[in-house]
């Protein structure tokens, strides 16, 4: 058995639009209905309402730890409204979570943004950190007792899906493409818009100042972690990938509680750029190469550009429908978090992707869950994966490889 260090968090991971269900008041609802090739969330999981189950599911496997969002939609859904019933519906997931001895770690923003924010132009607007500190200050109040807080998931997926937006305005996107499901449409993402980085950028170190100010919790935000490797030769190269994808948001986080690192697969950089992923019946749900090496990657690249910022990993895991290949995957990747830490990297915890089977901004196929959820009657099955996972959390360590095979 490989150990893991005292108070190590163990847990999985949910965003509200692709568990709640009927979030009517979102863009990413707006979008849902009017966009070619894209299917709706509908009801989603139905977990606005059946979140209880879906945390006892989590703390009766063993695990600790429990990443969910509250939606900023339905907290304000037209400008300069708060919503009390809605505080209170995510205060009762806050106390949930702590009844069952699971440590809640709360996203304020993932993905999905209210209709009239993105109507005003999103990120792209110069009120966009305002309007973001409005939110967050008015989520404050039913923050107390909560000890991890991410401002925002990912980023740098938010500054590229601003470059798909323009792209689709001026025509050139046919049909949709998502932001995680990759595949034969989009072998590579775009670089993030620059001037979307930079504005939310702004956002998190408004939101962060607020919440430093008005809770205890640690305050960071999540990086999509590529966990990209050079050809040999192509160093520079790889330098000039990662500056634009990816480090200015982990350079952002300098000065943060933690950093949140997500990371599914790895890809190679050669003279040209980003190798896409070759065609492989190893490859996963979503097109991606299996590569349960990409979480050390990201660990560590992301504690040099953050100047050692502790990391909490809030994302991990994979697209398939073989639970024993779930399991695989994050036994070794949960070896190279292990080896991270030996090598003195601070990693306070790991949070599977995903607690549940859901909406995958834009698609239903991909597996990525610890439980599968019965779209027609809503029933949660636990699989394997979950029980396995919470025998890693109660033993607060993962067997040796050779015990796993």
């Amino acid at each position: 058995m490989t150990a893991f260090p005292n108070g190590f968090l163990w847990g999985a991971a949910t965003a509200p639009h692709q568990v709640e269900g009927n979030n009517l008041n979102s863009d990413w609802w707006v979008r849902e209905q009017k966009m070619p090739g894209m299917q709706r969330s509908g009801d989603a999981n139905d977990s606005y309402h059946r979140y209880p189950e879906d945390m006892r599911l989590l703390a009766d496997a063993g695990l600790n730890s429990y990443r969910f969002g509250i939606e900023w939609a339905r907290i304000e859904p037209v400008p300069g409204h708060i919503s009390r019933a809605e505080l209170a519906h995510y205060r009762r997931m806050i106390d949930t979570a702590l009844g069952f001895g699971l440590t809640p770690v709360v996203t304020l923003h993932h993905f999905s943004s209210p209709v009239w924010f993105a109507e005003e132009g999103g990120w792209m607007s110069d009120r966009s950190a305002d309007r973001f500190a409005v939110y967050v200050a008015a989520a404050t109040s039913i923050l107390g007792g909560v000890e991890w807080i991410c401002t925002i998931n990912e980023p740098n997926m938010l500054a590229f899906m601003v470059r798909m937006m323009n792209l689709a305005r001026e025509g050139l996107l046919k049909e949709w493409q998502s932001p995680t499901v990759e595949g034969a449409l989009q072998p590579q993402l775009p670089d993030p818009d620059p001037e979307a980085a930079r504005r939310l950028i702004a956002a998190h170190h408004t939101a962060r100042d607020i919440l430093k100010e008005r809770t205890d919790a640690a305050v960071g935000w999540t990086a999509a972690n590529e966990s990209l490797v050079a050809v040999p030769g192509s160093e520079a190269k790889l330098k000039e990938v990662q500056d634009a994808r990816e480090n200015a948001f982990l350079v952002a986080a300098r000065g943060d509680d933690f950093i949140g690192v997500q990371s599914y697969t790895s890809q190679l950089v050669d003279e040209h750029g980003i190798v896409a992923h070759a065609p492989s019946p190893d490859n996963t749900m979503v097109g991606t190469a299996y590569r349960p090496d990409a979480i050390g990657i990201a660990i560590r690249h992301a504690s040099v550009m953050t100047e050692g910022t502790p990391a909490l990993i809030t994302e991990n895991g994979i697209a398939t429908a073989d639970d024993t290949r779930r399991i695989a995957y994050t036994s070794e990747a949960l070896q190279h978090v292990a080896a991270a830490i030996a090598d003195g990297i601070d990693v306070r915890g790991y949070l599977h992707w995903s607690a549940l089977d859901n909406y995958e901004w834009g698609h239903w196929e991909p597996r990525f869950g610890l439980i599968a959820v019965d779209r027609e009657s809503f029933g949660r099955h636990p699989k394997p994966s979950l029980a396995w996972l919470g025998d890693v959390a109660r033993n607060n360590a993962v067997p040796d490889r050779k015990e796993t095979t």
